[in-house]
């Protein structure tokens, strides 16, 4: 039986580390965490923070997944869209998902990312 989540893991091109700590430790407010050794060497990096845990993976071939995507929960959306679009990532509205506040942003390799925040009852 299943019982949670563990991680999502993301794909990212060889030589991207810098660039994804900025973004999903500086933009995104994730906390970095060390690999074990012998998954370190293969690169790549491991974001968390409270229950959500990130991993992006070094791949060879890499192509950014564009519709495939993690939905994160945020608290205070738009002032979370504010932080990432300050950071020069896009932000991008939808309404289509009632009860919800939500945009759709990418990582700098181009990984889709949708950012969503429920709506209080009787709204949306």
């Amino acid at each position: 039986m299943l019982s949670a989540l563990d991680h999502v893991q993301l794909a990212a091109p060889p030589g991207s580390e810098d660039l994804l700590r900025a973004f999903y430790a500086g933009a995104l407010g994730l906390t970095e965490v060390p690999k074990p050794p012998t998954l370190a060497a293969r690169g790549g990096c491991w974001f968390e923070t409270g229950d959500v845990r990130l991993h992006l993976g070094v791949e060879r071939d890499f192509r950014p997944a564009r519709k495939a995507h993690p939905g994160l929960r945020v608290t205070g959306i738009e002032a979370f869209a504010g932080r990432l679009a300050a950071h020069g990532a896009p932000v991008t509205w939808d309404d289509a998902l009632p009860g919800h506040r939500r945009f759709f942003s990418e990582d700098p390799v181009g990984n889709r990312l949708e950012f969503l925040e429920s709506l209080p009852a009787g709204q949306g």
